[in-house]
């Protein structure tokens, strides 16, 4: 081994006492998709007919992915920006990404009222390519495919570097394999550019097909272009938070990358606030936003939630320290988050005739358990498969 790896697997003990607290999050949540699956979603869950999409999928689908999306910015970073100084973050971020798609897309199968039905997503004849709901199908299943795809260099470099003496034919296997895959991944990485573009906008164009039960502070024909810039938003916050989180927890030295990497995101709110700003104006949804409602108070702690963090990045010099950007993390994947529940559930409002929704108990535990099947998953690989920043290159580097 010459060349020094970018990439290290991190050595430390598997079975912790946080593995087992969070493997107990996810035996309650499954336990309980298992009883939704027998007796039905409506004993499980407070949806209803005039609201059939809870917290399932405007936090696990909309807010999940978009969360979700730290894969995507940074490819489009580092791949196509040609901003090579970030490399060395990708692969914790594709991780975590992997993760949070595959569980978006199995979250609609505890959502589905007949699951039973949904092999004819597969059957030419019963597709309907017309639907936003269709091309929003497809590019997470794609995704998720181009993510699992970006992952495994990371598994085949184990193999490549693993003992000879044990096993000649599994490290021949992941030479091959790994230098097939290090040609290849400049077309997996543009597929997986394109993908989030994709589907990321179309999260909000099914809600602009809800005409007059979104309300106008939300509301508008620009929700594609919302939610799109929110991805971006989410994507970049949740590398820096997720970042900070890993290394205190890991116990690893501060990767200082992060934090020019965090100086794009004034950008991106300042361009996602003004088109906000405008569609919110258009649509005349500014005296609804005065009303001192439940929505108006959602609307502005969502703003504030974005806003505030963005003036410290600019203006604070504590917003670039460790803690810091933990901080400002934390509330811009809030607010964004916030953001997209308030498209999803907040603004909407199909009628007088229905109670509001507020999710069950269930609903909360079974959204808990995916996300801890994330943290789960993330905690064993990084500890498997080479992730993480190979802490020896680290002077190298700066």
């Amino acid at each position: 081994m010459s060349k020094q790896r970018e990439y290290a697997i991190h050595k430390a003990p598997i079975l912790t006492p946080a593995f087992f607290i969070v493997l107990a999050v996810i035996c309650i949540g499954m336990a309980l998709v298992v009883y939704r699956y027998f007796v039905g979603i409506g004993p499980v869950s407070n949806l209803s007919n005039g609201y059939p999409w809870g917290i399932w999928l405007s936090y696990d689908v909309a807010t999940g992915s978009a969360i979700a999306c730290g894969g995507y910015v940074l490819a489009v970073t580092v791949y196509i920006m040609n901003n090579f100084k970030y490399h060395s973050m990708v692969r914790s971020a594709v991780l975590a990404s992997m993760f949070g798609y595959s569980l978006a897309g199995l979250s609609v199968m505890v959502d589905i009222g007949r699951y039973w039905n949904s092999y004819g997503f597969f059957v030419p004849s019963r597709m309907n390519p017309n639907s936003a709901l269709f091309e929003v199908a497809l590019c997470i299943m794609a995704y998720c495919v181009v993510l699992i795809l970006e992952y495994l260099p990371a598994v085949f470099e184990k193999f490549a570097d693993s003992d000879k003496a044990k096993s000649p034919k599994l490290v021949e296997f992941g030479k091959i394999w790994e230098k097939r895959f290090s040609t290849a991944l400049f077309v997996i990485v543009a597929i997986g550019a394109t993908l989030p573009t994709m589907h990321q906008s179309s999260l909000g164009t099914l809600y602009v097909l809800m005409g007059y039960k979104l309300d106008p502070m939300w509301q508008t024909g620009f929700l594609p272009l919302l939610f799109l810039s929110n991805a971006y938003l989410m994507g970049f916050s949740i590398t820096a938070f997720e970042t900070v989180l890993s290394t205190r927890l890991l116990k690893r030295p501060f990767e200082k990358e992060i934090v020019d990497l965090s100086k794009v995101i004034p950008f991106v709110v300042g361009f996602w606030l003004i088109v906000r700003v405008i569609s919110v104006t258009l649509n005349g949804g500014w005296s609804n936003a005065f009303a001192f409602s439940t929505q108006s108070i959602w609307f502005w702690l969502e703003l504030i939630l974005v806003i505030v963090p963005s003036l410290m990045i600019l203006t604070c010099k504590y917003a670039r320290s460790e803690s810091g950007i933990f901080l400002v993390g934390m509330l811009l994947l809030i607010g964004g988050g916030m953001y997209r529940i308030g498209v999803y559930n907040v603004g909407f409002n199909p009628g007088a005739e229905w109670n509001t929704y507020f999710p069950s108990v269930a609903e909360f535990l079974i959204t808990l358990s995916f996300i801890a099947i994330e943290i789960f998953g993330y905690m064993v690989l990084v500890k498997l498969t080479p992730v993480l920043p190979n802490l020896e290159n680290h002077g190298h580097h700066h």
